[in-house]
């Protein structure tokens, strides 16, 4: 038997999620269960924490007409804006997908108009989470002249 592989070739594991990251991915994953995905099977779960903690959540939700699906980013950035809350922290993205999903192009330039440098965690069937930033998602973004 040989020793772990070590070295500067070898990525570490990412560190374990911060108790407030772990209890919004679990809300992501709660609400993925009322996802309505009648025509692609595949369901999505969102929770979005705001600069004041709230979590507001959405799930996506598919119409015959495609073009005209609501993706639960979206779904979940709406709720906040609904409620009055345009400040937000961290997204959590939830799939049965084997490994994370991050969000669609449409969802990031939705989320960039709130939070340019929105934290993003998502995470697979498989308990990988991944983290990364809106930033680093979707450079140049569109952006108004106001």
């Amino acid at each position: 038997m040989g020793a772990e592989p070590s070295g500067p070739d070898v990525p570490s594991p990412p560190p374990p999620p911060h108790p407030a990251d772990e209890a919004l991915l679990q809300a992501a994953q709660e609400v993925l269960t009322h996802a309505h995905a009648p025509y692609s099977g595949f369901r999505v779960g969102a929770a979005l924490r705001t600069a004041d903690g709230e979590v507001l959540c959405g799930v996506n939700v598919e119409n015959a007409s495609l073009g005209l699906t609501l993706c639960a980013e979206r779904a979940a950035a709406a709720a906040a804006v609904a409620g009055g809350a345009t400040d937000f922290e961290v997204l959590a993205v939830v799939t049965e997908a084997d490994l994370p999903v991050l969000p669609c192009g449409a969802c990031r330039q939705f989320l960039a108009e709130f939070a340019p440098g929105l934290r993003i965690l998502a995470a697979g069937r498989d308990g990988t989470v991944s983290e990364t930033t809106l930033e680093e998602l979707l450079p140049g973004r569109f952006d108004h002249p106001r």
